[in-house]
């Protein structure tokens, strides 16, 4: 069988862009030869695909991406079993849905103005051609919430939404040697045994909510906020946050790290977790934070904070967001070492007794069986 899989531009330790190479790699383990067609691919090329670039010709992102949309057309029209796209596009076989709702955004949070210009009306074009009611185009979600939004604005056939269970690495799990990579780490960045440490991981800063997890830092008491760091992991511009940092006056406890391979490490390092996103159709890295042990601070719009409920591995800050509401539960976790001893506890748990892991593999035994069943179809 040949696969192809679809993205606009990669990028190393992006979340999207990881999974897509767990389910390539989980394709490749049954056979499966996958071609990835993208406008950009930053770093190396695993050996179990295939990249082809289309760059797509225009003088805006708009033009390109709908160029780069009718190249890939043309080039996977008769070559290859079966489609998956993992951005928003026209021509998708599978869509694997790992962004929020774009409709929910434009006609509940922007005016009219908004939903006129030129990109915008490219975004819900290429989300209507996946999830119109009329469209055949399977999605594979991430969280429940996605379904609803999305049978909301589109009214999608159930059976084209499937809810898939998480993918993250079993490397994330509190494991024997935990604490010795706790002590290494806070050793490394010379990280006081009675010191906290606050961490926040994700690209695409202003949408994971920095800027909220910023001022809730500096909203700590001084006795607290002097006896804490905040670090963050991402790839993305940092001045703008270090310059806020500078101006709320906490810069000398906070660094911006960028995209690394040694997450687990941190996961066993920090306190909790900080994630306020803005809006995030799951958030990987919240169920990360769970099964390593590390209690979880986000905001109720991430699609995975069901998870910090039914673990009951943390704390989650609820719509509409309200800053105050924030602060004082960052100050809560970090003075309370029982209640985080408790999440801790409760977060292990979870990671053991619960399919937190097997996405990729549930992807590729989807994709396969629809693949099959086109071939006998024709």
């Amino acid at each position: 069988m040949k696969f192809a899989f679809v993205l606009f531009s990669y990028f190393p330790f992006g979340g999207l862009q990881q999974d897509m190479l767990k389910i390539a790699r989980a394709c490749h383990d049954r056979n499966v030869e996958v071609t990835v067609f993208c406008m950009e691919w930053q770093g190396e090329i695993p050996h179990f695909i295939k990249v082809v670039l289309r760059s797509g010709q225009g003088f805006t992102k708009v033009a390109r991406r709908s160029c780069f949309v009718d190249q890939v057309l043309e080039a996977t029209v008769n070559d290859f079993d079966l489609v998956l796209g993992f951005n928003k596009m026209p021509g998708l076989d599978y869509y694997y849905a790992a962004d929020y709702c774009f409709a929910e955004k434009a006609f509940n949070e922007r005016n009219a103005l908004y939903r006129m210009t030129a990109r915008a009306r490219q975004y819900l074009d290429f989300e209507a051609s996946v999830f119109g009611e009329n469209e055949d185009t399977v999605a594979l979600l991430l969280s429940p919430s996605q379904s609803e939004e999305f049978f909301r604005h589109y009214h999608t056939p159930s059976e084209r939404l499937v809810t898939l269970p998480a993918g993250i690495k079993k490397d994330r799990r509190y494991s024997q040697d935990s604490l010795a990579k706790r002590m290494m780490l806070r050793y490394q960045f010379n990280i006081g045994k009675e010191e906290l440490l606050v961490l926040q991981i994700g690209s695409a800063f202003k949408t994971k909510g920095l800027d909220r997890s910023l001022q809730a830092f500096a909203a700590l008491p001084d006795t607290l906020r002097q006896n804490t760091y905040f670090y963050v992991i991402g790839e993305d511009e940092p001045e703008k946050y270090l310059h806020m940092a500078s101006l709320l006056g906490v810069e000398k406890h906070f660094k911006i790290l960028q995209g690394r391979s040694d997450v687990p490490d941190f996961l066993q390092a920090a306190d909790v977790l900080i994630h306020p996103s803005i809006k995030e159709s799951a958030g990987m890295v919240i169920v990360e934070a769970i099964v390593a042990g590390l209690p979880v601070l986000c905001t109720d719009t991430c699609g995975y904070a069901f998870h910090v409920k039914k673990a009951e591995a943390g704390y989650i800050c609820s719509s509409p967001f309200q800053q105050d509401e924030l602060d004082r539960q960052l100050q809560s976790v970090l003075r309370d070492e029982a209640q985080r001893q408790k999440w801790k506890e409760n977060g292990i748990a979870y990671g053991r007794n619960n399919d937190l892991y097997s996405m990729p593999e549930t992807v590729a035994a989807i994709l396969v069986q629809a693949a099959s069943a086109y071939v006998h179809q024709a």
